[in-house]
């Protein structure tokens, strides 16, 4: 059994986190439960084995996008086998992945964003403050709600403005703060102090002095833009898009935000430029001279 082989080339090779090295694991356990049947070892399973899974998944109703995921961690496992030299060949070598239709994030508007930064709040309360400076901070920044839960006091440097953000595979970019922004994140941590239990070194707390936890900031953002947004689909990823396209739709340079959202490549960064198109539009429309 070579599964803590993988978790260790996972996390110290690959760089991933904690939360996504699981994600691969736990992939990999239900494929060995579902072969259990088959009395064969993980490492000696065959593609037959693996198609019969993909169609299993699919009668229980799991969508192609979740399927290619789990796909995606089976191909990691065989790779690493092969060129561990645990196996001859890796079965998921000409794998395909299913084919899925893109999803098409809504972002916030820039009026319902305004809305609710213009509501007062009570800053004499912990959570009061703590859930706005969140909220401030994922729509100025465009973290991800992993690399805000993953804040380090010390690396938020409010005073000179900026602050650093650890992002995938442990890679770490310094992201600017507004004065706005700024103001908030002091008033947060004067109220922090208040309960910070010994050598909390995270930046963000819960009211018990412990780190924040992924479901508490999915509740704190969603319960927020619920009081502004119709919107079926509200999340923090929803505000990192809304981050993205507002800075494009009023001008932002394509390898700025890239940089900003610790993107790899362009390409990642492109999707965002689709509901962006109705500011293009405007703009080539007023600027063209064939445009009178």
């Amino acid at each position: 059994m070579h599964l803590p082989d993988f978790k260790k080339y996972l996390t110290l090779e690959k760089h991933y986190s904690a939360h996504t090295s699981s994600s691969y694991l736990r992939d990999l356990q239900q494929f060995q439960e579902f072969i259990k049947e088959h009395e064969v070892a993980l490492e000696d399973a065959n593609y037959s084995m693996v198609r019969q899974w993909m169609s299993n998944l699919m009668d229980e109703g799991l969508s192609s996008r979740s399927i290619n995921r789990k796909m995606s961690s089976l191909k990691a496992f065989y790779k690493f086998l092969r060129a561990q030299g645990f196996a001859d060949a890796n079965m998921m070598a000409l794998h395909k992945s299913l084919k899925t239709s893109k999803k098409v994030q809504i972002p916030f508007s820039q009026k319902e964003v305004g809305e609710l930064l213009k509501q007062a709040y009570d800053k004499t309360s912990f959570t009061a403050v703590r859930n706005r400076a969140i909220i401030e901070l994922l729509y100025v920044t465009g973290m991800r709600r992993a690399e805000l839960m993953g804040l380090d006091l010390n690396g938020v440097q409010v005073a000179q403005g900026r602050v650093k953000v650890l992002g995938k595979r442990n890679k770490e970019r310094v992201v600017p703060l507004l004065q706005h922004s700024q103001a908030i994140l002091t008033d947060y941590l004067k109220l922090r102090a208040a309960v910070a239990g010994e050598g909390g070194g995270a930046f963000f707390l819960t009211v018990s002095g412990k780190p924040l936890y992924a479901s508490l900031v999915y509740r704190i953002v969603t319960s927020y833009f619920k009081q502004v947004s119709l919107k079926v689909k509200v999340s923090p990823h929803v505000l990192r898009h809304t981050f993205a396209t507002h800075l494009l739709d009023k001008g932002a340079d394509l390898n700025a935000v890239k940089e900003l959202l610790g993107h790899s490549s362009l390409a990642s960064t492109q999707v965002y430029t689709h509901t962006s198109m109705q500011a293009l539009k405007n703009i080539h429309s007023k600027a063209h001279p064939r445009n009178k």
